[in-house]
């Protein structure tokens, strides 16, 4: 029986024989065919490996930092004094903002002489409906209309057809991020160019706030049916006209204010916020973005500023720290190399170090922080 089965098998392969060299019965067709068949081979091959290499490369790059602290450091004479001047100078969007409850409940207040909220739900209707000059110095009643967010729509291209600025819509619709804005949102717009103010504390008058953003008292007093000189309640909200939010605010709504501090290719090999540890594989919260790429790649500047400092820690590895303007701090860790000295003024095009794998880490990365007075922000919001 085991000398039929061999027989049988070798009668097969004797027939395969045959017909490949009938088939290929030339020399140049077999070199044809046997590199056709090598190239798909190594093709497939090639494949296979950076598949399998890319997916290993993202369990690498990771760092192990857990919680949303800043090393210990000496800070510099200047960074000491950047809360008080930056709270003495700039409007925050949060102080410019209301929430949609608080706008409804004081829509009367805001409105001057009486309020109205009519369906504008086309740009085309919004445009005969705004033709008559209602914020004119005759007429300064402040009402609103309603426009429900189309496919293909930008807070710029809203704000032209309603003829008021992207700040108007940003604050009257307490926006902190203008690229999540969605197809059938709502939003309030008002008949004319201006934002909405909080005070922040009593004691303030429209005079004073006019004076900060330099628009007409007179006009902003009229808006709100308000005396000029009265003083105003901690909390009370002011539409104030031709006002514009500061620059800080508006790039940080706009996701224009940083740039990424790796200006080659690298990947995102771990989110700011909750994750898995990768060392304890417990839930915990990552307090900023690992940016995984080779080691030795240059690290910039994310914006303007300078190194408060920089040094060796447990976890970050080698980091440097640089204080920037309106209370921000921008934190680089696991560096193979650190390229500025404290007390070093930096710009976007500065190389501060080098990607590496020092401290907690998986493999090479950059992990990269940004604190507003202390607390950490999602830098991904916040960079170009």
């Amino acid at each position: 029986m085991e000398k039929f089965n061999g027989y049988k098998k070798n009668n097969i392969i004797v027939k395969l024989e045959k017909f490949y060299f009938c088939v290929l019965n030339t020399r140049i067709k077999r070199i044809i065919v046997h590199s056709f068949v090598s190239f798909c081979a190594g093709g497939i091959l090639a494949w296979s490996v950076l598949y399998l290499a890319g997916n290993l490369n993202v369990e690498k790059g990771i760092g192990g930092l857990e919680t949303a602290g800043v090393p210990e450091f000496k800070e510099i004479e200047s960074d000491k004094n950047e809360k008080a001047s930056f709270a003495a100078n700039t409007a925050s969007s949060s102080d410019a903002g209301v929430s949609d409850d608080d706008l409804l409940k004081n829509l009367d207040e805001l409105s001057g002489i009486g309020t109205g909220v009519t369906d504008a739900d086309s740009l085309d209707a919004a445009e005969a409906v705004l033709a008559q000059d209602s914020y004119s110095s005759k007429n300064l009643e402040l009402c609103y209309y309603t426009y429900r967010v189309k496919k293909g729509d930008m807070i710029g291209y809203i704000a032209d057809k309603f003829n008021i600025t992207q700040d108007t819509i940003i604050s009257v619709n307490n926006i902190h991020q203008s690229r999540l804005l969605q197809i059938g949102q709502y939003l309030k717009i008002p008949s004319m160019p201006g934002i909405i103010y909080t005070v922040r504390k009593t004691g303030e008058t429209v005079e004073s706030i006019s004076a900060k953003y330099e628009v007409s008292a007179e006009k902003c007093a009229r808006v709100n049916s308000l005396d000029s000189e009265k003083e105003l309640v901690a909390g009370t909200t002011v539409f104030v006209p031709d006002a514009q939010l500061d620059w800080v605010t508006r790039q940080e709504i706009n996701g224009d204010l940083f740039h990424k501090p790796i200006h080659s290719r690298y990947w995102l090999s771990s989110y700011y916020g909750w994750r898995s540890s990768p060392f304890s594989g417990k839930r915990s919260y990552h307090s900023g973005v690992d940016m995984a790429a080779p080691s030795g790649t240059s690290i910039y500047a994310a914006l303007d500023g300078t190194v408060t400092s920089t040094g060796f820690n447990n976890v970050y590895g080698n980091y440097v720290i640089i204080s920037h303007h309106s209370g921000y701090k921008s934190l680089y860790g696991h560096m193979s190399a650190v390229l500025v000295s404290r007390g070093q003024y930096v710009t976007t095009n500065t190389r501060i170090g080098k990607v590496g794998s020092t401290g907690m880490s998986t493999g090479p990365h950059l992990h990269f922080t940004v604190y507003k007075f202390g607390k950490t922000v999602n830098p991904a919001a916040l960079w170009k």
